[in-house]
């Protein structure tokens, strides 16, 4: 298992809370810190011109127990502001696990990052419907689970994923270029958000080989997408994107190879900042907060 490596433990408390806009808000859930004789690190918000929705991401450090002032603090933004809110610790390290299949660069570059501590989340698991990358993962000491997949099996291996997911207690799932698509229901029930990374620039070139197609119609741009997994093919919400130049020079195999530095840090990033509860989903699209 990785654990990050934290500098010094913080009782600070980050909360996300969206909802109808109104004047005063800032001032509301600033005010409501203060008088406890909280301490405001960080605050971040956003108006929706066009819905009139208010966002807002804030941390702090309370003076007494954070425990206790999460549960006044949700209960406040949600009867007396009308705000639908999430509260929980600045500093939690939620537990992890990574979807792999036989591509190795995004898996890679996830365990690398968590070994030097970037990430605040446990990893605790390798899922996988090969065994290519297995003594990756015994090497830096996460389990590995194999489970093959076919479409003859796939409700039962999802069955069986899904119960490693809870003797876990998962949090969250990144899929670093699991080449399967997990099914309506497997989303529905394992209860947690699923990051997964697509090689292009969505809604451009969906499903499979997006780097053929972006080939075939003669691009100038190609990208990598980070989005959470929703039932319809790579439409969730957006976490974060980017783009690398091309040109008539360049075959498939150079936009594999431009596509895959894209892909890990597009990907490493949407992690962070879900780790870092700076990521508010709303409707299809998503807020994510400096």
């Amino acid at each position: 298992m990785l654990n990050p490596e934290q500098s010094e433990e913080s009782s600070g408390l980050v909360a996300l809370l969206h909802g109808p806009d109104r004047v005063g808000l800032v001032a509301r859930t600033a005010g409501w810190i203060y008088e406890r004789g909280g301490n405001i690190l960080h605050a971040d918000q956003h108006r929706d011109d066009g819905s009139g929705v208010f966002f807002q991401r804030i941390e702090w450090l309370p003076a007494g127990d954070a425990e206790v002032e999460a549960g006044f603090f949700a209960d406040f933004a949600g009867k007396e502001l009308g705000m639908q809110v999430t509260v929980g610790a600045a500093r939690e390290a939620p537990p992890v696990a990574i979807f792999v299949s036989k591509i190795p660069h995004c898996f890679h570059d996830l365990l690398a990052r968590w070994r030097m501590g970037e990430f605040r989340g446990r990893l605790v698991c390798v899922i996988s419907n090969h065994r290519e990358l297995e003594a990756d993962a015994t090497y830096f000491g996460i389990p590995f689970h194999h489970i093959e997949v076919t479409r003859a099996n796939k409700a039962d291996a999802e069955a069986e994923q899904l119960a490693i997911l809870r003797r876990n207690g998962v949090e969250l799932v990144i899929m670093a270029r699991y080449m399967q698509v997990l099914s309506g229901d497997f989303l529905e029930r394992c209860g947690c958000p699923v990051i997964n990374i697509h090689h292009s620039f969505l809604p451009a070139f969906a499903g499979a080989r997006p780097y053929h197609q972006a080939h075939a119609r003669g691009v100038k741009l190609i990208g990598a997408t980070a989005h959470y997994a929703t039932a319809v093919l790579d439409d969730g919400p957006i976490i974060q994107q980017d783009v690398a130049a091309v040109n008539h020079r360049h075959g498939v195999p150079d936009l594999v190879r431009k596509g895959r530095d894209l892909e890990k840090s597009v990907l490493a990033q949407a992690v962070r900042w879900h780790l870092e509860r700076r990521v508010l989903v709303y409707g299809n699209k998503t807020v994510v907060f400096d």
